[in-house]
């Protein structure tokens, strides 16, 4: 059974505790003055939160260069993937990882990831004496990405086209701002003639797949 498990995709601060919260908890706390053990542990996470804070998290820490800065991260999940598709083996569920790697621009970056994943990978099989297939792959959802699929061909088995990202990436807006401000007054006045994030923008976005896919 064939089953794709995309890597971590979304920044670290999207599992974080909200910052405002932990900042009205920790006021609470100092006025009480009787909890200071609580009171550190509040601080120590608002501080964490506020070193993952970015201005623009879509384009930021997130998906492969999440998983090339924090590469624990990376083998905590790809660890999790082979203990279970080798205890699934076992149990007489012929499972096959294909793994997916998100947010990729550089040929580099797919070359890198599957090296760790394949080392973990024969790690985890040699040390349980099973054998798993699998394959590595990665996500079309960046305009570079797409210009230079050829390359990232030379390191990936598959490929997946995230059309959200590549979409907003083309057009250069973000989908949660657009939709809710000028979206709809662009295609109600014709300057779209659909909205882009339900129907495929074929000149633009469908270019760009086609270009990878040819």
């Amino acid at each position: 059974y064939p089953v794709i498990i995309r890597l971590l995709d979304p920044p670290l601060h999207e599992f974080m505790p909200d910052h405002e919260q932990l900042a009205l908890k920790a006021a609470g706390l100092r006025l009480m003055g009787d909890r200071p053990n609580e009171l550190a542990r509040i601080e120590g996470l608002m501080t964490a939160v506020e070193g993952l804070r970015e201005f623009n998290p879509m384009l930021g820490l997130r998906g492969v260069r999440l998983g090339l800065v924090r590469p624990a991260i990376t083998r905590m999940q790809v660890r999790a993937i082979f203990e279970a598709a080798c205890q699934l083996k076992r149990e007489g569920v012929d499972v096959h990882p294909e793994i997916m790697v998100a947010v990729t621009s550089h040929a580099n970056e797919v070359k890198i990831m599957l090296e760790v994943i394949k080392e973990v990978a024969d790690e985890v099989m040699k040390r349980t004496g099973v054998r798993v297939d699998y394959k590595i792959g990665t996500m079309i959802e960046l305009p570079r990405a797409a210009i230079t699929a050829d390359e990232m061909a030379k390191y990936s088995e598959f490929f997946s086209f995230g059309t959200n990202d590549l979409t907003q990436t083309t057009f250069g807006i973000s989908r949660d701002d657009a939709e809710g401000k000028f979206l709809l007054e662009y295609v109600e006045r014709g300057i779209l003639p659909e909205n882009p994030f339900q129907v495929l923008d074929r000149s633009g976005v469908g270019f760009l797949i086609e270009m990878a896919v040819s």
